[in-house]
C-alpha cells in the first residue's frame, strides 16, 4: 500500500517546480550571475523539491516511473561549499530544459491520482 503522504508530496513537488519556473521566467544564465538573489534562490526551492522527492515511497516511484526520482532526490543535497560550488551551466540547463519536463509529467501525474 502507498504511504499516505504519497500524493502530498507530489502536490509539494509540483509548487516548488513551478515556483522555480516562475522565478525564472523572463530570465536568462546571465543573470544567475548577475542576480545575487536568483541562483541561491532557486537552488533552495530544488533543495526543497529534492527532500520532497526523496520522500515518495518506493510504490510510488516504481508506479510513476517517468518521473527523473532519483536526480529529483539528487537536488536535496547542495554542495559542501554552498552555491558558489554549484556549477551555473549545468543549473541553468536543468531550470530552463528539464524542469518543465517535470512540471508536465507531475501535473499529468496528479491529474490521474485526483481521478482514482
Amino acid at each position: 500500500m502507498p504511504y499516505c503522504k504519497d500524493p502530498m508530496r507530489l502536490q509539494h513537488m509540483l509548487n516548488y517546480a513551478r515556483e522555480v519556473l516562475e522565478l525564472i521566467q523572463g530570465r536568462s544564465r546571465n543573470d544567475l550571475a548577475a542576480d545575487g538573489l536568483l541562483g541561491p534562490a532557486a537552488v533552495r526551492l530544488l533543495e526543497r523539491l529534492g527532500a520532497e522527492a526523496a520522500g515518495v515511497s518506493p510504490d510510488y516511484q516504481a508506479t510513476y516511473s517517468l518521473i527523473p526520482w532519483s536526480q529529483l532526490s539528487g537536488l536535496r543535497n547542495p554542495p559542501a561549499q554552498g552555491y558558489a560550488a554549484v556549477d551555473k551551466d549545468i543549473l541553468w540547463k536543468f531550470l530552463s530544459q528539464d524542469l518543465p519536463g517535470v512540471v508536465q509529467e507531475l501535473q499529468v501525474t496528479i491529474l490521474r491520482l485526483s481521478a482514482t
